[in-house]
Formats: structure tokens, sequence, C-alpha cells
């Protein structure tokens, strides 16, 4: 039953992930916390997000910018094993407020102008990809610094779609090295795989029906939701309860 839950999310998540360009993790953490833990849940996040960025890649191969890849994705890897760290040193409970905390970050981020502001230029690219990196290796939740250089930059968003993708999965393949893989069964995992890139391809079919605004309010409801349990998850471990 867990395993359908957790299927249906990543399906979904997958859908918005294409049909957006973002918001994979952020639409997936909730359920996949809850289902294995924050450690393992996130872990197994990161994989997932792997796996969607590099199906994603060849559908959007002909707009990636190359250049600001590069000045985004190495300060971003240099970050990845910080992040790994802090999810080592972090227990069960704190992990869950962390995450929750990073969530509520990546929803409100967009409201807050000067954050585009204070990633313009080609400095503003590596600082964005260093908090992207930091982020993605803690959390999966790598959306945000990028999405406020994009925006500070004045990027152009197909370009902009593009290249995350493969950053996300440099990102990602980083988390996945640092963290090590999840040690949920195999089997369950390859399902949750195949899923993802399932849900990108299908994700590529509907884009042509449904308005990119309807998927991310979906995303953002599923997000909200996934934050403020996972906050409480971790709340109450705190406190003994749970």
């Amino acid at each position: 039953m867990t395993l359908a839950i957790a299927a249906v999310a990543t399906l979904i998540a997958a859908i918005i992930q294409r049909i957006t360009g973002l918001g994979f993790v952020l639409a997936l953490f909730g359920p996949l916390v809850l289902i294995y833990g924050a450690v393992e849940g996130t872990t197994i996040a990161v994989l997932l997000a792997l796996a969607a960025s590099l199906t994603a890649i060849p559908m959007v191969w002909r707009d990636i910018d190359w250049r600001r890849f590069v000045w985004i994705a190495l300060p971003g890897i240099a970050m990845v094993p910080l992040g790994a760290m802090v999810v080592r040193m972090l227990d069960e409970a704190w992990l869950l407020i962390l995450i929750a905390l990073l969530a509520f970050f990546a929803l409100t981020a967009g409201k807050i102008p000067s954050l585009s502001r204070l990633f313009v230029g080609r400095t503003g690219a590596m600082a964005s990809g260093a908090a992207a990196g930091f982020m993605h290796a803690t959390s999966g939740l790598s959306g945000p610094p990028l999405a406020a250089h994009a925006v500070g930059d004045r990027w152009n968003q197909r370009s902009f779609t593009a290249t995350v993708q493969v950053i996300f999965a440099v990102l990602s393949l980083g988390s996945v090295i640092t963290r090590g893989l999840p040690t949920t069964n195999t089997i369950d995992v390859s399902i949750l795989i195949i899923t993802t890139v399932l849900g990108i391809i299908a994700g590529s079919l509907l884009s042509r029906f449904v308005p990119a605004a309807i998927a991310r309010r979906a995303m953002i409801v599923i997000a909200w939701c996934g934050g403020i349990v996972a906050l409480i998850r971790g709340i109450l471990l705190l406190m003994g309860i749970g």
C-alpha cells in the first residue's frame, strides 16, 4: 500500500516537473519523508530527481545554456558534501524540521524581490549554484536560488527550464554519491524510478493540454501540505510523541 502511494505521488510530481520545469522534489518530498522517514525519503527523492532530469534532458537539449550551467554547477557541486554532512549530523526530528523550513522557503522565495537582486551576473550565478548545491544535498529542494537568479538576471524562461535539468542532474548525482543509495528494497526503488520516467513522458504529452499555471498551483498545494505535515511530525518527535 505504501509503495502504491509513493508511486502515485512520484507520477504526479514527474508530470508537474515536465510541465513546469521545476517542482519535482517539492511536490514529492512530503509523501516520501512520511512513508520512508526524513533521511531515507530524501535519499529516494534525490535519486528519483536524477532519473527525472536525465529523462527530460534529451527533450530540451537544444535550449541548454552550457556557459551558465558551468558557472552554476561547479560551486553547486562544491557545496554538496557540506549538505550531506549536515544530514548525517541531524537526527530525524531536526531533519524533518529543516526539510519543512526549506520547503516553506522554496514556496515563498518568489515573493521576496530582494532575493533576486542578490543573484545577478556571474557572481550571482555562482552564489545561486552554491546555495542550490547545499539545499539539494540536504533536502532535494534546490530550485529557489536558481529561480531567483533567473529572475534577477532576466534569464530566458525556455533556456532556464532546459538548463536547470542538467544542473539538477549533476547536483542529484553528487548528492547520491555523498549520501549513498537508498536502503529501501531495490525492487520498490526500481518501480519508483520507472514511474518517474513514465511521468516525465506523460508530462510531455500533457503539456500540450494542461496549462503550466494549473500544474504549478497543484504543486504548491501539495508542497504546502507536505511541509506542514513534516513540520508537525518533526515537532512531535522532538516532544517524544510518535
